[in-house]
């Protein structure tokens, strides 16, 4: 462990702090060098006594080299204009009245950014500083939600470019000419600028359920729900826009128990997967309503979920790629979409405390497969 008694650099013993004021880790049983970030700590003198290995990853600097060391030589860091940290915040005489450093970006010398929150622990307030605890981390996590960002707002306007391209010109070629066309001809350009508004609004809709979700924010209504009837609406659906009545199979075990969920959700998440099984699979959609044992453990009530199966005939996802499924922007195949709806199941069925899961059906297709715990009426939460 890389705490306590150090050697400095051309042999020199530094100076050793008193267990009081090492505020020892080892005496409480914690090793800084399991712990996940980074921990650099400098005694009263301004001397490194703890380097952990976090610390010496992130930084590249081994442990023996840094302890015993000035705290501005072993850790060197700069600002984003080039500064020198340490001069700058003056930790041992600067304000009396400071006690932290709020985290912030600043440069390793090679040029690595690191994210730097510091501890000034004083004797009594306003006293003199005892000991500067630095916390280090990689901001590589940072980097990967930027990125994640960064995707969501290129998906959003690519998908948002198409419709309302679509719907600028058509309108505006029905004001500049409109006596020109014929009845029929207006109507089609109506119903495609009605089409891609609703485009919009479903994209705009998808949006709001990602930041719902990301932020933990998205609220569950809770209303008896008849899971067999909800999936009977949409086969129906389906059909009446063409699909051939033979392309479903819908199987409901019964008794069910009374289920309580958001019914707009629960449709949102049938909606996704019933299409997805349609667009993507082939042969018989099969839909598997059941009764099952609450994904909670430790519940000893039998039938306290209802478990709701979407399985197809066709090629199936590739096992490499099921791990991936419920992450943003994936894609099972390159036929549209945003890659969205499937992150917004998941999140709505957790939500109601549920799971998902996906695998491979009996026939070679995908099958999806998600339960849901009875729940509670709205009005006794």
């Amino acid at each position: 462990m890389s705490v306590g008694t150090s050697r400095a650099p051309g042999g020199r013993d530094a100076r050793r702090a008193p267990a009081s004021r090492r505020g020892d880790l080892a005496e409480l049983g914690i090793d800084p060098d399991e712990l996940p970030d980074g921990l650099v700590v400098a005694d009263e003198y301004g001397q490194v006594i703890c380097f952990n290995a976090a610390a010496a990853r992130i930084t590249a600097v081994p442990a023996a080299e840094a302890l015993g060391r000035r705290l501005e030589q072993a850790l060197p860091l700069e600002d984003l204009e080039g500064r020198r940290w340490w001069q700058l915040t003056d930790p041992y005489g600067g304000l009396a009245i400071r006690v932290r450093q709020p985290e912030r970006n600043l440069l390793l010398p090679q040029g690595r950014e690191v994210l730097v929150s510091a501890r000034f622990v004083r004797a009594y307030p306003t006293g003199p500083v005892r000991r500067v605890v630095v916390s280090l981390r990689d901001t590589e996590a940072r980097r990967r939600t930027e990125r994640s960002h960064a995707e969501l707002i290129a998906t959003v306007a690519h998908e948002l470019r198409s419709p309302l391209t679509s719907v600028k010109g058509f309108t505006a070629t029905l004001l500049a000419k409109w006596e020109r066309f014929t009845d029929d001809q207006k109507r089609l350009m109506l119903e495609t600028v009605d089409a891609d508004a609703d485009r919009v609004t479903r994209l705009i809709a998808e949006l709001l359920d990602i930041s719902r979700i990301d932020s933990g924010r998205l609220e569950v209504r809770r209303q008896p729900v008849d899971m067999g009837a909800a999936v009977g609406r949409h086969i129906q659906a389906y059909v009446a826009a063409g699909q051939p009545a033979d392309r479903f199979l819908l199987r409901i075990e019964q008794p069910l128990p009374a289920l309580w969920a958001d019914p707009d959700k629960i449709d949102q998440v049938l909606s996704n997967l019933i299409e997805n099984a349609v667009r993507h699979g082939e042969g018989t959609v099969t839909i598997d309503v059941t009764p099952a044992v609450a994904p909670r453990e430790g519940e000893e009530e039998q039938n306290t979920a209802t478990s709701v199966t979407v399985s197809d005939e066709g090629p199936g996802i590739p096992e490499e790629s099921m791990n991936r499924v419920f992450t943003r922007f994936w894609r099972g195949s390159k036929r549209g979409g945003t890659g969205l709806g499937l992150y917004i199941v998941k999140g709505i069925v957790e939500a109601h405390g549920g799971t998902i899961t996906v695998g491979r059906a009996r026939g070679g297709g995908a099958e999806f497969r998600f339960t849901l715990p009875v729940g509670t009426p709205a009005h006794l939460l």
